[in-house]
């Protein structure tokens, strides 16, 4: 059998149904393989850092590898943003690249290229992804195609890539009785440590849980309903767990951090037990002062990843698990629990909410950001994939979208490059056809990735996108605001947007502009009546900023715009933190 029929048949007996590529000459021998398929198909990107992240989200919704592949030299590495993405997001992925010849690769020779567009991709990925390989013999190919696939999937997910040689592709390769890796289960039960939990749980009179985005990778959004509601704990969520659980359940609080809600981050301030569930506990959860995170409460921190633990906030209990498996384990112990004991800390929650839950309003003439994605998170589908942009778009849907059971929240965390948002979404509904996929974009990040528009009408994808216009890098000049008096040099001063009602016409799909409240419930309700592609721009004032937002060297609980201090130290049930 031919070398990349072999890779193509691999794929479609792992599940894969779609593979994101852009053409070129070193995958050529890929590509034909894959002509004329039914049971896989090839989804023609504009560029391959969008296919990239399209591969990104088919593997965050599928629950399987996305894939994506592309040729050597500037196509490989115009591959590395979603490969970055990937890796720090820990989203299962295999990326395949075309190579020149075996023949005429240079290997160590002290010379900078032989082939035309050689480039050493595997050594330049090498720090951000899990494993990353060049097959210079063909009769590696079996062993490395279920070593990579073994090692996107196993225990921490995250990206792998292959390097194929274009001899290499083309040669005939022998199918010897090579069955693919299992996946690994994983038995590290602690069974005093889960005693020790269960006991913590019983003396808590204040706990939380924090939802990271490892339960949904650990597919244990199931077993961490059961757990909450059997122990009556309630939860916040970093950005990446924001979808791990439903919104309206009356356990659940909202998102922690440096844009997180201020009653959530006054919550974790004043737990005496802090139950923490795959998450890495990054800068912008805890703040810059991480000696001051949760500082009045035992901390348990659960991860399927050793090097996570004990790195950034020092707990009591650390356990190097699945999280699902862990809640499988702890589940049944809980039966006992009496939550009647954390009435009053039911109480201070509904206080917090009550007082520091805004209900922001539409201006006169202005439409608030905050207002219209209330209304927007009102107007979705309940099983709605919602892919959502890096910047202040990021933090204003996530403060305020009410994620319902079903939904889905897609945006990413570590490497949150502004444009992944369409490309995530193209991904999405090709792993979801049956769902509607929402995006959530501004202007500055819809420009980087404009062209997938074509990929969304090529394909007629019910892609609804929603672009927030405020005529610039709205994070950038809230950051030049704070820190730089104001001199917003590159996020206003040099930048300039197309008009970009005719450019989404050009692509032919649907689009409308509104700029005046008053047109909001008539364009939702326009943009939503059927399942073909649409387009919404709204335009917005650039003075709208993130709020709350947390300040470098302060504690969580107490973000910008600062409370007076009487009433912060009324709402602090722990000592009021005080700067050396």
């Amino acid at each position: 059998m031919k070398a990349s029929d072999y890779v193509i048949n691999t794929l479609v007996n792992e599940g894969v149904t779609h593979i994101f590529e852009v053409c070129g000459g070193a995958i050529t021998q890929l590509l034909d393989s894959m002509y004329g398929r039914k049971d896989i198909h090839t989804v023609s990107m504009h560029h391959e850092m969008a296919a990239a992240i399209a591969a990104e989200g088919y593997g965050r919704v599928s629950g399987n590898i996305g894939v994506a592949m592309a040729t050597s030299g500037p196509g490989a590495t115009n591959l590395i943003t979603g490969i970055g993405s990937c890796y720090f997001d820990s989203v299962p992925c295999l990326f395949i690249t075309g190579q020149v010849n075996t023949y005429e690769y240079k290997y160590n020779k002290p010379i900078r290229q032989i082939g035309f567009q050689e480039t050493d991709i595997v050594s330049i990925v090498k720090p951000i992804t899990k494993w990353s390989v060049i097959v210079s013999n063909q009769d590696n190919i079996q062993q490395f195609l279920s070593y990579a696939i073994y090692t996107a999937k196993n225990e921490r997910p995250g990206p792998v890539l292959i390097d194929l040689p274009m001899d290499i592709q083309r040669s005939d390769i022998k199918i010897e009785k090579f069955s693919l890796m299992s996946m690994k289960n994983l038995k590290n039960i602690y069974e005093e440590d889960i005693a020790e939990i269960v006991s913590l749980i019983e003396k808590s009179s204040r706990p939380v849980i924090l939802v990271g985005g490892g339960v949904r990778l650990s597919h244990a959004v199931k077993e961490l309903y059961e757990f909450a509601h059997l122990s009556g704990i309630p939860i916040v969520s970093s950005l990446m767990g924001l979808d791990a659980f439903p919104h309206d359940d009356p356990l659940f609080i909202g998102m922690i951090g440096t844009y997180g809600n201020r009653y959530a981050n006054l919550v974790t301030a004043n737990a005496d037990l802090l139950i923490i569930l795959g998450s890495r506990l990054d800068t912008r959860q805890t703040g810059t002062l991480p000696l001051t995170f949760a500082r009045g409460a035992k901390k348990v921190h659960v991860d399927i990843d050793e090097n996570e633990l004990n790195i950034k906030v020092n707990v009591d209990i650390s356990l190097n698990m699945d999280i699902k498996e862990f809640l499988s384990y702890l589940n049944p112990k809980l039966s006992g629990i009496d939550t009647s004991k954390y009435s009053l800390w039911y109480n201070r929650i509904k206080e917090y909410k009550s007082k520091y839950s805004v209900k922001y309003l539409n201006e006169d003439n202005d439409i608030n950001p905050y207002a219209f994605l209330s209304t927007l998170s009102d107007s979705m589908p309940d099983d709605a994939i919602i892919c959502v942009d890096v910047g202040q778009i990021q933090m204003w849907s996530a403060q305020t979208l009410n994620i319902k059971q079903d939904q889905r929240f897609l945006t990413q965390g570590g490497m949150a490059s502004i444009g992944s948002a369409l490309p995530m979404a193209i991904g999405a509904s090709f792993a979801s056809p049956d769902k509607k996929i929402v995006v959530i974009t501004g202007d500055g990040g819809f420009h980087l990735n404009i062209q997938e528009l074509q990929t969304v009408y090529h394909h007629n994808l019910p892609i609804k996108i929603i672009m927030l216009n405020n005529c610039g890098y709205g994070m950038i000049r809230q950051f030049q605001d704070q820190y730089f008096g104001g001199r917003f040099q590159s996020s206003v001063i040099g930048y300039s947007n197309p008009d970009f009602q005719d450019v989404v016409k050009a692509y032919k799909i649907s689009s409308e502009i509104i700029s005046s409240p008053n047109e909001i419930e008539s364009a939702l309700k326009n943009l939503f009546k059927d399942n073909l592609p649409g387009f919404l721009e709204i335009s917005i004032n650039e003075k709208f900023r993130i709020i709350p937002k947390l300040a470098v060297n302060m504690p969580i609980e107490d973000q910008e715009p600062l409370l007076d201090r009487e009433e912060l130290k009324s709402d602090m049930i722990v000592e009021l933190y005080k700067a050396k």
